[in-house]
């Protein structure tokens, strides 16, 4: 059961790392990768598409969006804001997990076409400044670093961030709440969970980074940046049969503890295989 579960994140990372490093993909990859957006509670919707997340956060004040997608997934991110109801101009924050393409790429279009603040850690800024990771894209302008124990507020929704790096130096995690039928839940979005980087000193900086999430108490909804590494399409389901009474498949404390011990799994496997590679 452990190596299945090493296997699957490590394919994971495989999907994203071949999607993410492949040339500019066509209208025909694009129309592939388009997901109708959907409500998961009351305050949070799925806006992504089937290899990346893009999620957006309803507040009283304004939309709060995490990940831009990048290129013509960001076409479908707005897209399916624009499907649920929703105006892109309404955005008031944008917050980047970390500064790999395919979750800072759209960055400046929401910038430019609609006026988001963008926040991310000043580690993962000056790495968006510096030489691209995989391909260009248009750099988005510094606006807002996030601080590790940092808060930000809009209205009666406040949002915490944690540095967690690994993945890229600065990757940026939130807790927020969420909302089921007006009863909240913490929710967790792990900024980096992919295990596309090398070197044993990213690994030992990303193992500490799960440690560290490990320790946090009352975490029950995963909010992933890849969508398959916690079934979220499948829970997806589940809650679209959902009846009077009946659970929400995204309120699973067990399989939140579950994924951070299979990511410390495959962190660990890569680590040895860095340290034995070297």
């Amino acid at each position: 059961m452990t190596n299945y579960f090493i296997q699957k994140i490590l394919f994971i990372t495989l999907i994203s790392i071949n999607f993410c490093c492949a040339q500019q993909p066509s209208e025909s990859q694009i129309e592939n990768e388009r997901v109708a957006p959907f409500q998961v509670f009351d305050n949070l919707y799925y806006v992504g598409a089937k290899s990346v997340s893009a999620w957006l956060l309803e507040s009283d004040q304004g939309l709060i969006l995490f990940d831009s997608l990048y290129g013509g997934l960001t076409d479908l991110a707005i897209d399916s804001i624009r499907a649920l109801g929703f105006d892109p101009d309404d955005i008031r924050y944008l917050i980047v997990s970390h500064a790999h393409y395919d979750h800072i790429g759209g960055a400046r279009r929401f910038q430019d076409e609609f006026g988001a603040v963008v926040m991310m850690t000043e580690e993962d800024w000056n790495m968006a400044e510096g030489p691209p990771i995989y391909r260009e894209y248009p750099k988005p302008i510094r606006h807002l670093s996030a601080s590790d124990g940092s808060t930000l507020n809009l209205g009666r929704t406040r949002l915490r961030f944690f540095q967690t790096p690994g993945v890229t130096p600065g990757v940026l995690s939130t807790r927020f709440t969420v909302y089921d039928n007006g009863y909240p839940h913490d929710a967790f979005l792990f900024g980096g969970s992919d295990l596309d980087f090398s070197g044993a000193e990213q690994a030992e900086l990303y193992i500490s980074s799960v440690r560290r999430i490990m320790q946090l108490e009352g975490i029950e909804v995963n909010i992933p940046n890849h969508p398959e590494s916690a079934e979220i399409f499948e829970r997806y389901e589940i809650l679209q049969d959902r009846g009077d009474g009946d659970p929400h498949p995204f309120v699973d404390p067990e399989s939140w503890a579950a994924w951070l011990d299979l990511l410390l799994l495959g962190a660990q496997a890569k680590l040895e295989n860095e340290t034995w590679g070297n």
